[in-house]
């Protein structure tokens, strides 16, 4: 095993004496660990390895086979102030990376809720055009903005196989929708069912069981309900009102199509999770209500897993760059993430639909995207052991 420190640490007199503490579960896990890829013909590289003993901060593994790709792993921190040891990203990070633009654990009052989860970027684009897209600023610079692209496959399919490959711990949920709409290549051959999702079910492939999460507007399931397995596969739907929809969700299939491609998959055994995000107070009068009868519709056909809840949130390359701005009135705060509606209107908005499931259908598997700790306190959620819709 090549132990590898860049940086220099000075040792403390106290870690001489013989009476030296036992090593932290970290570290214990991380020998296991380290002993495993060793005996799987990895060459291991660790960086600041005695803070392990402390509280991991800054360690990083670097792993790799001759004439395969590096993979980076770190003591990922968790909402809950723990940590586990986990991949941040495979090689460059162009298909395989780690989100982690927030702070975790977040701590201050104003702080945003957000697990660090790991994106699959197998594709980037979107065929809809929905106002609000953050998209739309995200792609700008590139020479084809937000029109859909295929990543070369070849490279996509060799990048996560490295991954998949790994044994860890605890598995992992990739996320194929942070960058794109996952399904919007299902009636071609670069569908994300034929291309991706094999080597999720291939359990020589699959060593530790990780499961790739769909996240889509699109209704366009007929190929996934054609595969013999899917026990590794996640279904997320964003779902908005009708007249929401028709306003600002310009080219994405219907809210009710959508629901019906979801209770289709939920009957044919597929795990289907919802998002009811960007929550925006339209019409004026009849918002509150119109929310309402979304999930009364969601819940006629199906029972999701859990549900995702999300106020309408404004960055300002998104307000720069979209072609509609008539949605931006309702951006009246700030916050660490970008524009949004004040927060008493978001939370009028939280507890309707919070209040509604929990009087009518008994349901309390709700979480909160990209929110405040202030927001999540105030609704008496639990944000240190956060479900939401990104993560196993």
């Amino acid at each position: 095993m090549n132990l590898h420190k860049e940086k220099t640490v000075t040792i403390k007199k106290s870690s001489l004496h013989s009476d030296k503490p036992e090593p932290s579960s970290i570290s214990k896990t991380l020998d296991t660990l380290l002993k495993t890829y060793e005996n799987q013909g990895y060459n291991i590289q660790i960086i600041n390895r005695a803070h392990v003993e402390e509280d991991g901060n800054n360690l990083t593994v670097k792993l790799r086979k001759k004439g395969d790709l590096t993979i980076y792993m770190a003591l990922i921190p968790k909402l809950d102030g723990s940590k586990k040891l986990s991949v941040i990203k495979i090689s460059d990070g162009s298909v395989i990376e780690r989100f982690m633009h927030t702070k975790i654990p977040p701590k201050e009052p104003n702080d945003i809720v957000c697990p660090h989860f790991l994106e699959l970027k197998w594709a980037y684009g979107c065929p809809f055009n929905c106002a609000y897209c953050y998209l739309q600023g995200t792609l700008r610079l590139l020479p084809t903005k937000k029109k859909p692209m295929i990543k070369e496959l070849k490279k996509v399919r060799r990048h996560l196989t490295a991954f998949l490959n790994i044994s860890l711990n605890e598995p992992e949920l990739l996320n194929t929708g942070e960058l794109c709409d996952s399904l919007m290549y299902e009636k071609t051959e670069y569908s994300i069912t034929k291309t991706l999702i094999p080597l999720f079910e291939d359990q020589k492939i699959n060593r530790s069981k990780h499961k790739i999460l769909l996240l889509s507007k699109s209704d366009k399931v007929e190929e996934l309900l054609k595969l013999k397995n899917h026990s590794h596969v996640v279904t997320s739907f964003s779902i908005n009102t009708n007249q929401v929809a028709r306003k600002w969700e310009k080219g994405a299939a219907t809210p009710t199509n959508r629901i019906k491609a979801a209770s289709t998959l939920s009957e044919a055994g597929f795990e289907v999770r919802i998002r009811i995000d960007p929550i925006i107070p339209y019409p004026k009068t009849k918002w509150k209500q119109q929310y309402r009868s979304l999930i009364d519709k969601i819940f006629k056909t199906l029972e999701p897993s859990r549900i995702t809840l999300g106020s309408l949130r404004g960055l300002s390359t998104t307000i720069r760059m979209t072609y509609d701005k008539s949605w931006t009135k309702y951006l009246k705060e700030k916050s660490k993430w970008g524009l949004r509606p004040p927060s008493t209107i978001r939370l009028q908005a939280y507890k309707n639909l919070i209040a509604h499931l929990d009087k009518e259908y008994e349901y309390r598997k709700v979480a909160l995207c990209k929110e405040t700790i202030e927001m999540w306190n105030k609704l008496n959620l639990n944000w240190k052991t956060c479900r939401c819709n990104c993560i196993w």
